[in-house]
């Protein structure tokens, strides 16, 4: 992965967590693999638990320790109120983000290769 997906990666990882998590009560594994199947594919465990314990400690999302059937007792999270109304202004903050990218891109183009 380049340096500049790595940066652009650890600015919206948390937002795409959250969204997740929103959805779905999971735990640390079956998260990694919802991430990948939204096309995060070069997202590792050691990106991803660090961020957990970060939205945990912001309040944003809860965990619970649960057994499992197939082995040792796993630690499933939820979204929080917090978490909700932070997931909001995350959305709300990448639309704008995204329109404004999108906007110098197409400007790019239409000046320097006439598209």
């Amino acid at each position: 992965m380049s340096k500049l997906n790595t940066q652009l990666l650890k600015g919206t990882l948390e937002g795409a967590m959250l969204l997740i998590i929103s959805r779905e009560e999971l735990y640390g594994y079956i998260l990694n693999q919802r991430l990948q199947e939204s096309g995060f594919d070069t997202v590792s465990d050691g990106t991803i638990y660090p961020a957990l314990q970060k939205l945990q400690r912001e309040g944003y999302i809860v965990g619970e320790m649960r057994k499992s059937p197939e082995g040792p007792a796993r630690k499933y999270f939820k979204i929080t109120a917090d978490g909700r109304i932070y997931l909001q202004l995350f959305i709300e903050t990448w639309s704008q983000l995204k329109q404004n990218m999108e906007g110098l891109i197409d400007e790019n183009q239409r000046r320097y290769w006439g598209k």
